[in-house]
């Protein structure tokens, strides 16, 4: 007997073999990468017709529904963690991150309170302190707390930000953010009820950065109208150019009016610990808040986000509630529920991987990968302006670099381009040997990536460019 009746246990036996298993397969992956195809295709249809079915009453033998998993559902799933995974913002995550994960899940950490599990509060808050620390944030005033995401600590920012600013009345309340801020601010916003009429999109200037005096002009006019100006969003690496705003201007501009500070750092953030990272970022340690991202660019399995504030009372004043049934876990000042600081009640214990990823390797590892990263990107830049081909649309930033398709022996109408350079990355994906896609900018489409990962070799990205170009002649 495998299945031990009633109980949702296996034997001891197989629950060794089948943990064996399990890890065997994560390793394999973790050293095959460079073998397999980074881009998965397939149709709902097609989904539907492999893993369509009532749900089964009848046991099955663990090891044919593990199989059927690691051969039909861990091969359907595009590989971010791929060196040719150029879009978006991939995930290259680690060995070390992904075994913590899984002793998170496997012991079933409870990662709310103190009383629960003082160990997951006490490791929280200590690599919370390194992040404080690493961004020039006060450690002793300030504090934070791990999410799910950008998405959710944008949100938390926010609502904070709110509750600080405004208190109960924020109808008047308006908030700025550029038109290349990230959209889950834009989600965020929404979601917390805010009116269309109550959002500033502030135009950026020819380098995709904050635009000042319209930035300025806007909460003039916003006041003589009767607004209440009271939080802005800047960007630390914007998505699509890796663009970073002028930090210590916008933190001039908030401080006199005050309005709070948010810097959205989840994708260009970590660039901090880069050889110039400090200059990059400068003023970064005046926002009253920011979101980091460790499944992005700190290298770790998703989903591990970051809220720091500069002083961690205001996330408490913000999400505290005293509910009867929690009356006998509460904690004294020093023993942080973290159940205090933001939405979630019940939290995975996602700062364990980001702490056994940076004992296990060092901080200094990390610096090497992020400098590799930005040292890629321009190289890249470099190899393309010195082709006939290929344009430069915005340049290596924070890893990030947007170029199309244009060559100079053509004279191509700004149509034909921006359909050329489209067939080119969707027969780029349809091939399944790079992941590239498309972006717009300034009205162009183009094709962007994004080489935050350690194990991109320049090789991949000249194959890619190389595929890039053979596809190019077949769409003249």
């Amino acid at each position: 007997m495998i299945h031990k009746n009633g109980t949702l246990e296996l034997t001891n036996e197989a629950m060794e073999k089948y943990g064996e298993k399990v890890i065997k397969a994560i390793s394999t992956h973790y050293q095959q990468l460079n073998n397999k195809k980074p881009v998965a295709i397939s149709s709902r249809e097609e989904m539907d017709k492999l893993f369509l079915e009532e749900v089964p009453e009848k046991p099955s033998n663990p090891f044919d529904v593990l199989d059927f998993v690691l051969d039909n559902v861990m091969t359907q799933s595009t590989i971010v963690a791929h060196p040719k995974s150029f879009s978006f913002v991939p995930g290259p995550s680690n060995f070390i991150g992904a075994m913590g994960d899984s002793l998170a899940s496997g012991f079933n950490i409870f990662s709310g309170g103190w009383a629960a599990s003082p160990a997951a509060a006490e490791l929280e808050i200590v690599t919370m302190n390194w992040l404080l620390k690493i961004f020039g944030f006060p450690v002793v005033k300030g504090g934070g707390i791990f999410t799910s995401g950008g998405s959710m600590a944008n949100l938390t920012a926010i609502v904070t930000a709110r509750r600080i600013k405004c208190g109960d009345d924020f109808s008047k309340a308006v908030i700025y953010l550029s038109d290349q801020a990230h959209s889950s601010n834009i989600k965020a916003i929404r979601i917390l009820g805010f009116r269309k009429e109550q959002i500033r999109i502030i135009p950026t200037d020819q380098e995709f950065k904050f635009g000042i005096n319209k930035l300025k002009n806007a909460i003039a006019k916003d006041r003589l109208e009767g607004w209440q100006p009271f939080c802005l969003i800047a960007t630390a690496g914007t998505t699509n150019t890796g663009t970073v705003d002028p930090f210590v201007s916008i933190a001039k501009i908030c401080k006199q009016e005050d309005i709070w500070f948010h810097i959205d750092g989840a994708y260009g953030g970590a660039a901090i610990l880069a050889k110039n990272g400090k200059e990059l970022l400068k003023g970064i340690n005046k926002a009253d808040s920011l979101t980091v991202d460790p499944h992005k660019w700190f290298y770790q399995p998703y989903e591990i986000g970051c809220l720091l504030v500069r002083n961690h009372k205001w996330l408490k004043n913000t999400f505290t509630e005293k509910p009867e049934y929690l009356r006998d876990v509460e904690g004294n000042t020093s023993e942080i529920n973290f159940y205090d600081h933001g939405m979630e009640l019940t939290r995975r214990f996602r700062a364990l991987k980001f702490y056994m990823s940076i004992k296990t390797f060092g901080l200094n590892e990390f610096r090497k990968a992020i400098n590799y990263n930005i040292a890629l990107a321009e190289k890249t830049e470099a190899f393309l302006r010195k082709s006939p081909n290929w344009e430069i649309i915005s340049p290596a930033t924070l890893a990030v670099i947007n170029f199309r398709y244009n060559p100079i022996n053509k004279r191509l109408t700004e149509k034909k381009l921006d359909a050329l350079n489209q067939y080119i990355s969707k027969e780029v994906v349809v091939s399944r040997e790079a992941l590239l896609v498309t972006t717009i900018l300034n009205g162009q489409v183009v094709l962007r990536m994004c080489l935050i990962n350690p194990r991109t070799t320049f090789k991949d990205v000249e194959d890619t460019i190389n595929l890039c170009e053979k596809f190019a002649l077949e769409g003249l």
